[in-house]
């Protein structure tokens, strides 16, 4: 009787096995789908498991270090803004105001996203950063814009037009600044 007992369970042990493995290798292929793709040089298909499993956790590392300074400087900035201090708070937001327009180009690789914070006195108008981005070989995905009191936030992400060539940020990047400017 025990051997029809061990027989039967030995297949079924197979199974649970084999779909521990599946779920396994569909784990490791979803965290390492959450690695965006400038973070590895070689060609997905080329690396191991092992070496998709390493790049996700050195990525991981990287976001938590990155917290961890950005953490550091919010701290720093709430130590320099006294709490009790209205004029302090006032001079602080004269200076903010002082230096608009601000810019910021970031590059993530495959696409970019200019963020601009313009005052109500100064307003740049978003059709003119537009059109630096798509003269530059970039092709508006999204543009968005908010406005908080006097200050106007765009936000505008645009992609490469031909991927091969790119976007010249660097160029981009001088165009904007002179423009604000």
């Amino acid at each position: 009787m025990k051997k029809r007992s061990d027989k039967s369970s030995k297949p079924e042990r197979k199974n649970i096995e084999k779909n521990r493995r599946d779920h396994m290798k569909s784990l490791c292929f979803k965290l390492f789908s959450l690695v965006p793709s400038h973070h590895f040089k070689a060609s997905k298909s080329m690396l191991s498991q092992e070496d998709r499993l390493d790049l996700a956790c050195r990525y991981i590392k990287q976001l938590r270090e990155r917290i961890d300074k950005l953490n550091r400087m919010k701290e720093q900035a709430m130590k320099s803004i006294k709490p009790n201090s209205s004029n302090n708070i006032m001079d602080e937001t004269n200076n903010i105001c002082s230096n608009l327009p601000v810019v910021e180009l970031r590059d993530l690789g495959s696409s970019i996203e200019v963020v601009l914070i313009s005052g109500v006195q100064r307003n740049i108008m978003l059709y003119e950063v537009i059109s630096i981005l798509e003269e530059e070989g970039a092709q508006v995905v999204s543009a968005s814009f908010s406005t908080i009191g006097d200050k106007i936030f765009h936000t505008v992400r645009a992609q490469a037009k031909i991927s091969r060539l790119g976007v010249e940020t660097s160029i981009a990047c001088q165009r904007l600044h002179d423009l604000v400017d």
